[in-house]
């Protein structure tokens, strides 16, 4: 694709929007929709023509497919495109879209929330995939005991509470409320002075850095809209030595997990979870599949890790 073409295809207001929205996260067709105020059709044909010049890609999750703005430009191409950015400072109708997609990323965060906040104090009682003790067998034995243990995404805490029998503490992140609250409850309830619940998020959880040996998220990645984002801050909170330790779905096409069970992404491929945690700066990073559970859809449990070095 010549420069020329480049130009000729950012000279149109409505795709420097698009490429702006893209450059700060992948959106969906419908997100964008809501963000522009503009229909379908006319934005899938503004994409078809940035796909056509290289300067966005799509992904494929389940009957949705998401897009983001290609991050390995060209230097000249890039260059080009910074300029046109400029030039949505004098587009009237840009002026909202940074308000838009904030509230667009609100209402994906509050879509896991809310599930989450619905089945408090139910949650252990139903079917949730990839958390029988089949998988969390082989998570528990890579835990070093009497230690400091972040259980990221930790719902109700049933995970935390196990944990808490043997580590020096137990620190329950989650993001959901009713969550927090029925976790301290509980263990209130049942005596476990070694266990504090907090709420935060997991790209931004409520711990100081370096502060903690082992860090776990337990089937609560595929929740949050930025994986590798989470995983990066999740690493930050280890120790020299310390061990980050994700339990997950392996990649799969069950879309309707998205209702059933709040979830955002539909699993992870092995290579994706590798990338993502040497991206955090973890060393002997080990990912393996486990036993796909026998009833369909047959979700197939995923356990990775990597230490601090």
């Amino acid at each position: 694709m010549s420069y020329r073409a480049l130009w000729q295809t950012l000279n149109d207001p409505t795709r420097l929007r698009i490429l702006a929205l893209l450059d700060v996260e992948e959106l969906s067709v419908a997100e964008l929709q809501e963000i522009l105020h503009l229909g379908q059709s006319r934005i899938s044909t503004h994409l078809a023509h940035l796909r056509g010049v290289g300067l966005v890609q799509p992904r494929r999750e389940g009957k949705r497919t998401y897009y983001s703005l290609v991050k390995k430009l060209a230097k000249e191409s890039r260059q080009i495109l910074e300029s046109a950015l400029l030039t949505l400072s004098e587009v009237l109708a840009a002026r909202a879209d940074s308000a838009g997609l904030k509230l667009v990323l609100e209402k994906r965060r509050s879509a896991a929330r809310d599930y989450f906040n619905r089945v408090a104090g139910r949650l252990g009682k139903s079917f949730c995939p990839g958390r029988t003790w089949t998988e969390i067998g082989p998570l528990l034995a890579a835990l070093v005991p009497h230690v400091v243990v972040a259980d990221l995404g930790a719902g109700e805490g049933w995970l935390s509470q196990l944990l808490a029998r043997r580590a020096e503490k137990v620190i329950a992140v989650d993001n959901s409320p009713k969550m927090v609250a029925f976790g301290r409850a509980e263990a209130k309830k049942k005596g476990i002075p070694n266990l504090e619940y907090r709420l935060g998020d997991l790209t931004d959880p409520p711990i100081p850095a370096k502060s903690v040996d082992i860090v776990i998220l337990s089937q609560a990645l595929h929740h949050t809209a930025n994986p590798q984002q989470a995983l990066s801050a999740a690493a930050k909170l280890l120790r020299k030595g310390g061990r980050l330790i994700v339990l997950d779905l392996n990649q799969h096409h069950f879309d309707q997990a998205r209702d059933l069970y709040g979830d955002y992404w539909l699993g992870f491929s092995e290579a994706d979870l590798r990338e993502w945690l040497v991206a955090a700066g973890l060393q002997d990073v080990d990912v393996q599949l486990l036993t796909p559970e026998a009833e369909p859809p047959h979700f197939q449990p995923t356990l990775a890790s990597g230490v601090v070095g």
